[in-house]
């Protein structure tokens, strides 16, 4: 079971390849999106879009793909989104730990030891880590090794394409009025302008 968390503010083509490459290369039988809740890291520093609505977005990205599914847990519960609560509710039925793998890039899984009790998280789950294009440095650095002792044992690499796509780029693209096409499923988009999101005020 892959694990494929974040904010999807909106999902796009990049989330889906890098979902698609980690059931691949770990030969996952199914990847769940979970759109964060309240995403602690980053509703500080901008306004994140409504969880109904980003969650909405991710079923439409995910539709008709047999190995993906959209799930709620997170936008269903209340107060900061932790990845640790979510994990545990997920294994709480009873999947052993070597079998659930969190989805992340490399920049996110170096931040790690930033997050709500990443050791803990650490010993519930291993972590399918895909880097930038371009990035060569180690995965497991000395600072991450520090607070997180054992890491490098429970990473597995996912090879992946180079894929420059961002959400907040989107987001640029959609107020200016830009085209997104190639970087968004189509119904994402035609959701996005149904609700008439990312324009501004």
């Amino acid at each position: 079971m892959g694990i494929l968390g974040g904010t999807f503010d909106p999902p796009h083509l990049a989330h889906l390849a890098l979902a698609e490459a980690a059931r691949e290369s770990l030969n996952l039988d199914t990847v769940l999106f979970i759109p964060a809740g309240d995403p602690w890291l980053k509703s500080s520093t901008r306004e994140i879009t409504p969880g109904a609505y980003r969650l909405a977005m991710v079923r439409l990205a995910t539709e008709g793909i047999p190995w993906a599914a959209g799930m709620g847990i997170e936008i269903d519960r209340e107060g900061p989104t932790y990845s640790l609560d979510t994990v545990r509710a997920l294994a709480a039925g009873g999947t052993a730990a070597d079998e659930w793998w969190f989805i992340i890039g490399a920049d996110g899984f170096r931040g790690l030891p930033a997050w709500h009790e990443p050791a803990a998280l650490a010993d519930l789950v291993r972590f399918a880590v895909a880097r930038r294009g371009g990035d060569t440095s180690p995965l497991v650095t000395p600072e991450l090794s520090a607070a997180l002792p054992g890491i490098e044992d429970r990473v597995d690499e996912v090879p992946m394409p180079r894929m420059d796509v961002s959400s907040t780029d989107i987001r640029a693209r959609i107020l200016e009025g830009a085209s997104t096409e190639g970087l968004l499923p189509a119904n994402v988009r035609a959701f996005i302008d149904e609700h008439e999101l990312y324009r501004g005020e």
